[in-house]
């Protein structure tokens, strides 16, 4: 068995590519199910475990299957670019392809958060443990990408609780509250629209709620759930239908949905600004594909950044924390040496029942001589004597197979045996010789 991964990420693709690349939860499952028909049809694995990671910063496909061979590895590519609707050399020259133990190590490294626009958030594990849940329901995740993934979560856990590398993080939210007090003397004195009640946008809304804003208002799709999200922090609701007609009363906008497409527009933002008298406008685009139109950042009174443009602030605020990412490798690197040794386990096939079959014998072996060693005892027997007849008696037992098969067969049989058992046997009298 073998695995692979592709993905694109905030490191390698810019904001505009990955938005080709976003799937929603709910689109999840219906995606494995294609990808999974359309390797098994193109390649020659009946069975491919399948899993997806799609979040604002990075999608990631992860796959195992009996041998990641070329075109496997070649038609993951090729169908990913179709679901974007790009050509295949766009996606490659953005996009990374890992195997083997590399996959492992992307994955700790992810989970762990040291792969994120924020070093070290927290968010991304809850992520991956959706990806994961998705994947299962799907009928998508088999042995081998579940045990990748629990390794993933088990690595993660370790990093957090044995180093510092979550301490102090400023979040893409906290980042967007700096922006906005760069720009107006006194948050206390704004009103804010915060478009959505997903999970980034109740962690925006609690950052800025801190500040105290004259007004907050939450607008969303689903009323009920905004309502929800509204009533924590004593907030307005609005429909996002009703938004163009209310654009001008908000001093910042902080906008996160799961929309395919832009949900506030130029000309809506151009009417806003008239009726503000060109009073600034301050608008976080944090949603992957965009919810604000991208030319309106050329407006001359919009300040409008995306979570690209966060990147710069978050980064100069967790310099502090780099040393303790050698730290956190150092976990990863044990995390991933005991998942390339599990695998290399599974594929060594027959071996493993054998091995389990000589610790039993061994055993077995073992227990009859203590058992032996204790009657000589209860009968008085010397200590030395009872030790040295227990020692004696388990070494011919392990050995008298051994001599055996020294003595059977024709001369090159016999050469053959005395080689292999000298490599087996002598290995620490070589070395002594030397």
């Amino acid at each position: 068995m073998a695995v692979w991964a592709l993905g694109i990420n905030h490191h390698t693709a810019p904001l505009d590519l990955r938005g080709r690349f976003a799937f929603a939860i709910d689109q999840i499952a219906p995606t494995l199910q294609g990808l999974r028909q359309s390797l098994s049809s193109a390649t020659r694995h009946p069975e491919v475990e399948t899993a997806i990671l799609s979040t604002c910063n990075r999608t990631e496909i992860y796959c195992a299957a009996g041998a990641a061979d070329a075109p496997a590895l070649e038609h993951t590519l090729g169908w990913l670019a179709q679901s974007g609707g790009v050509a295949p050399d766009l996606l490659r020259s953005h996009s990374y392809l890992l195997e083997s133990g590399s996959v492992a190590r992307h994955a700790f490294r992810v989970a762990s958060g040291l792969d994120s626009m924020v070093l070290g958030e927290t968010q991304i594990l809850g992520q991956m443990k959706n990806a994961v849940r998705a994947a299962e329901e799907a009928g998508a995740l088999g042995s081998t990408l579940n045990q990748l993934f629990q390794r993933s979560f088990a690595v993660a856990k370790e990093v957090r609780s044995s180093t510092e590398i979550g301490e102090h993080s400023i979040s893409m939210a906290a980042a967007a509250v700096r922006l906005a007090g760069q720009l107006f003397e006194d948050l206390s004195k704004i009103r804010i629209l915060f478009v959505g009640a997903g999970e980034m946008i109740e962690l925006a809304t609690t950052h800025f709620a801190a500040k105290q804003p004259q007004q907050i208002t939450i607008a969303n799709r689903t009323m009920e759930r905004g309502e929800k999200l509204a009533g924590r922090f004593g907030a307005g609701v609005m429909r996002l239908a009703d938004i163009p007609d209310h654009l001008h009363e908000y001093d910042a906008i902080i906008s996160c949905t799961a929309s395919s497409l832009p949900i506030i527009g130029l000309g809506a933002v151009e009417r806003a600004l008239k009726k503000r008298k060109h009073r600034p406008m301050f608008m976080v685009d944090l949603a992957v594909p965009r919810d604000i139109e991208p030319e309106i950042k050329d407006l001359r009174d919009v300040y409008l950044y995306t979570v690209d443009d966060l990147a710069s602030v978050v980064k100069t605020a967790q310099a502090s924390r780099q040393a303790t990412v050698a730290q956190a490798e150092a976990i990863i690197d044990a995390g991933v040496l005991n998942f390339v040794q599990w695998m290399d386990q599974r594929a060594q096939g027959g071996v493993v029942p054998l091995i389990q079959q000589i610790n039993a014998q061994a055993d077995t072996w073992r227990a009859l001589e203590i058992a032996r060693a204790k009657k000589l005892l209860a009968k008085g027997e010397d200590m030395d004597a009872v030790l040295e007849a227990l020692s004696r008696g388990l070494t011919q037992k392990m050995m008298h197979g051994t001599m055996a098969a020294l003595h059977q067969g024709d001369a090159e049989e016999r050469a053959q045996t005395a080689q292999t058992v000298s490599r087996l046997f002598l290995r620490g009298s070589r070395q002594n010789q030397r």
